[in-house]
């Protein structure tokens, strides 16, 4: 690799060269990756790469008048120092907060590239042309601002939020609302069975931690397995998986840690299973909620199926404990 500060003015303009190219390529990828999902915004990501094809026609043209036809193969990636970004272009169904995120950070390196290039540049027609891309980059902000404005109209923008809301319904609520359903929910049995049975605090916390731990870990695996998200839109497995799998994990803990109470203290068994009752409540009224705002169950019905299965579950766990 090479230092920046040992680049020859060619190689500074075959690199700015080769790096337009590929930012253009990288913008139109994301461009058809959101067509479907979020056409107005792929519209703007394709005007910016019009304008990225633009900047490297502009620095074709100087390198041809000062240095011929051949461009040296030297890419960004053989200079040292410059930032190693992460090929995100090449997943599919990216949410689009990440894109925009993205394309902020090129614009950011693109800016201090030129803006550096331009300060070792000794060509007066070079040194213009590297400075003017500079401020150019550093406007692409305002050029993005200025193409939301006149593509994004009121009824696209509702659109694409009704369209952002659905894939964080898909990609986030739904997992975590699953591993917390299972959670909350199939530990009951054995956490409450424990309970009744041994009537010691610390044992049954053994147990409950046990089964949430092994339940989290299951769902995650199950989860990530079931779906590479490549069609649904559902994002990445893996992220996914470990959604499911902590918020399976945080729904069994949740009625576990009261049984922490140390048993020296006196009726310790009775206040811990009170205070873990009462995390039970809340934990199945919390799932009715988050399935009536955003999987558009009528409440009374979210109340009704989550608070009957849990119910029942928790009814069972102690009549087998108490047997």
């Amino acid at each position: 690799m090479k230092n920046f500060a040992d680049l020859t003015e060619r190689e500074v303009l075959a690199v700015a060269i080769s790096s337009e190219e590929e930012d253009s390529r990288i913008y139109m990828t994301f461009a058809e990756d959101l067509r479907e999902r979020y056409p107005g915004s792929a519209k703007i990501f394709e005007e910016m790469a019009e304008e990225e094809r633009g900047h490297r026609h502009r620095l074709l043209e100087l390198y041809q008048q000062r240095f011929g036809e051949h461009l040296p193969p030297i890419r960004r990636e053989d200079v040292r120092g410059f930032l190693r970004r992460r090929p995100i272009w090449l997943t599919k169904n990216l949410p689009l907060d990440t894109v925009r995120r993205e394309v902020e950070t090129m614009e950011q390196q693109a800016e201090a590239f030129y803006a550096k290039a331009a300060e070792q540049a000794e060509d007066v027609g070079v040194r213009r042309l590297l400075g003017d891309l500079a401020e150019e980059e550093k406007g692409h902000e305002n050029l993005a601002a200025k193409l939301t404005g006149t593509i994004l109209s009121p009824d696209v923008r509702a659109t694409e939020d009704k369209t952002r809301r659905r894939a964080f319904v898909l990609q986030y609520v739904q997992p975590g609302l699953a591993g917390l359903m299972d959670g909350s929910v199939s530990t009951l049995a054995p956490l409450f069975a424990a309970a009744f049975a041994t009537h010691h605090n610390w044992q049954t916390f053994v147990v409950g931690l046990a089964a949430s731990l092994g339940a989290g870990i299951s769902m995650a695996f199950a989860e990530a397995l079931s779906d590479d998200g490549s069609i649904t839109g559902r994002g990445s497995p893996w992220l996914r998986g470990a959604v499911t799998g902590v918020m399976t994990a945080l729904g069994g803990l949740g009625h576990t840690l009261p049984y922490l109470v140390p048993d020296s203290w006196p009726n310790a068994f009775w206040i811990a299973t009170t205070i873990a009752g009462i995390v039970v409540f809340f934990e199945l009224w919390a799932i009715a909620f988050i399935r009536s705002h955003y999987m558009d169950t009528p409440f009374l019905k979210a109340v009704f199926q989550v608070v009957l299965g849990g119910v029942i579950v928790l009814g069972v766990g102690i009549l087998i404990g108490a047997s």
